[in-house]
């Protein structure tokens, strides 16, 4: 009995590895409407994001922040594009994981690990700081529901969801980080990137020139 389950686990897996670039192609298409907007946002807001990269006071104060902008929106826009053909997939998941890890380390970390402020959730546990900046979102989402059920159409303002306070930690960016390794070590994916049939093309072509 064990023998004939194990043997159809096996089957079942050879025949899933058929079709194993569906999860590679869905991570590819999550990942570049995300980076383009990202790049998009950046490009079209120039001056002012070469001024919160560079200012210390208020910013980021990381030098050469012209630069730094420019390469950040060389790669999340030519990036995206590329994900989304899954072209060079491999080659450009390295400088936006570099951009993941920038972000993380300059902008994220502070704030532990919720992008959304949830005082209910056992991930807001950590440091003094952050545990006092969740906890005050609970306060100012109440002072905000009340202010608003007095003296706002309430009902219209929560129709598209519930109000939430941004808590901006590295949640998002990690989770990108991880998708863009998985897309580093495995490719954009077997039969659905242009990475595969670009390969399979230059196989068969070597293979036809070795002949000859």
């Amino acid at each position: 009995m064990f023998k004939q389950s194990y043997s159809l686990y096996l089957q079942t897996t050879r025949h899933l590895a058929q079709v194993s670039g569906l999860a590679l192609l869905l991570f590819r298409l999550i990942l570049a409407p995300v980076l383009i907007q990202a790049g998009w946002n950046k490009f079209s807001s120039f001056d002012s994001t070469v001024s919160w990269f560079g200012n210390s006071d208020w910013g980021l104060g990381l030098p050469f922040p012209a630069l730094l902008v420019a390469l950040a929106i060389a790669a999340e826009l030519v990036g995206g594009v590329l994900l989304l053909l899954g072209l060079l997939t491999r080659l450009i998941a390295l400088p936006l994981m570099v951009t993941m890890l920038v972000a993380i380390f300059t902008v994220h970390l502070p704030y532990g690990w919720p992008a959304i402020a949830d005082t209910s959730s056992w991930l807001t546990d950590g440091t003094v700081m952050l545990n006092e900046r969740v906890m005050a979102s609970g306060e100012k989402i109440a002072a905000a529901r009340n202010l608003l059920q007095q003296h706002g159409n309430y009902d219209w303002l929560t129709s598209s969801g519930k109000l939430v306070i941004l808590n901006n930690g590295i949640e998002f960016a990690a989770i990108y980080f991880a998708m863009l390794l998985s897309l580093f070590f495995s490719g954009g994916g077997r039969y659905v990137s242009a990475d595969y049939w670009l390969n399979h093309y230059c196989q068969q072509r070597y293979s036809i020139a070795a002949r000859h």
